[in-house]
């Protein structure tokens, strides 16, 4: 099943639910004004429009998420490099290495990463 997408906003309002679920809708509400400064009306249109896609479920008045952060970033990372990296992602992890330091550590992790991926682990 492909990751439904989330946009900017909505991300903002799945941090809260990742970091709260399962939560009761009211309890939500309550989370979404006090860290977003949004309406009930707001945040209930946020649930439907997110259930409407697969990405949450509202049953009972109770919101869990369908998708995990990472499955969400993780299509969002795919989506930026097809679009413009042309599926790159030498060129897209060039590009971000020209504009962002690269401390020892980092080097040594993607490196870490690489080799342990060569591995099959």
């Amino acid at each position: 099943m492909e990751t439904p997408k989330i946009f900017e906003s909505e991300y903002h309002f799945c941090e809260i639910l990742w970091e709260n679920e399962p939560v009761n809708s009211t309890e939500l509400v309550r989370l979404c004004k006090e860290k977003l400064g949004w309406s009930k009306a707001t945040t209930y249109t946020v649930i439907r429009r997110l259930a409407d896609r697969g990405a949450v479920k509202n049953e009972n008045a109770v919101v869990t998420s369908l998708v995990s952060r990472e499955e969400v970033q993780a299509s969002e990372i795919e989506e930026l490099v097809q679009k413009r990296f042309r599926g790159s992602l030498p060129a897209f992890i060039s590009a971000f290495a020209r504009h962002e330091k690269l401390s020892e550590s980092d080097i040594d992790e993607l490196e870490k990463m690489i080799s342990d991926y060569r591995k099959g682990k």
